[in-house]
């Protein structure tokens, strides 16, 4: 038999997490003693190993609950453990990839390219992962916190498509000299406004000023605009406000 301490240690959890478990039925002591204490056999540590194993795997602990109270292969469910394991791993490698490739593009002073940037983010995990940076600094700088916002896949999927046709449009404008009152630029702005109209984005010719004016008034923002092209913050910007002046 095991103290809850001693299981603590072995699970490398804490006692805190063990009472939780054993408050909402999830992890229940083998024996309880008259002082209090609460000690495990080793059925009770194999079922911790299921618990942290599906914890890992970002299962609720209801759900988990419902799993465990089932009857259980153990070897089978090992094997599955196993499986959804190494997907998790692939999943980040091709996250690792990604951020080594932003790394190395950030030493060279060579901007990435927009698709490489957006690539492998085929999950909710994968996306909350590559949006952490800049949930982080949102909460800090402007205590706007995003943290419980759920992301839907498909769409976000669908938003980086149109983002990296649209920047790379915007910035080939840029590049050859194309004036902020061009048609086929304002055109483009309509454009890329109507397809966030679609999805329920803020979409008006004000919002798309406000976000430019964020741009460059917001280091991180401005910088990551800067990095794909020197000077695309501000004609962004200058691009946002005479499209609102031609929408009056």
């Amino acid at each position: 038999m095991y103290t809850v301490h001693e299981v603590a240690k072995i699970a490398h959890t804490t006692v805190k997490t063990l009472h939780y478990y054993h408050k909402i039925g999830l992890l229940i002591p083998e024996e309880i003693t008259e002082a209090g204490y609460r000690l495990y056999g080793k059925k009770g540590v194999e079922r911790l190993q299921q618990i942290l194993f599906y914890k890992e795997l970002d299962f609720p602990l209801k759900e988990i609950k419902k799993l465990l109270d089932g009857e259980i292969d153990r070897e089978n469910t090992l094997i599955q453990q196993k499986y959804l394991l190494e997907q998790k791993i692939d999943r980040f490698k091709g996250l690792i990839e990604t951020i080594n490739s932003s790394i190395k593009s950030a030493k060279e002073g060579v901007d990435l390219d927009m698709e490489t940037m957006f690539k492998g983010f085929e999950t909710e995990e994968e996306w909350q992962e590559a949006l952490k940076e800049q949930k982080e600094h949102l909460e800090k700088e402007y205590d706007f916190d995003l943290s419980n916002q759920s992301i839907n896949v498909k769409s976000m999927n669908d938003s980086a498509v149109e983002a990296q046709s649209f920047n790379e449009d915007m910035i080939r404008f840029l590049q050859e000299g194309f004036s902020v009152n061009d048609p086929k630029v304002l055109d483009r702005v309509n454009e890329h406004l109507l397809f966030l109209k679609k999805l329920g984005h803020p979409s008006t010719p004000q919002d798309f000023l406000n976000q430019t004016e964020l741009f460059i008034v917001d280091d991180f923002h401005r910088n990551m605009l800067e990095q794909w092209q020197v000077g695309y913050a501000y004609f962004l910007n200058k691009v946002a406000a005479n499209y609102l002046e031609n929408t009056k």
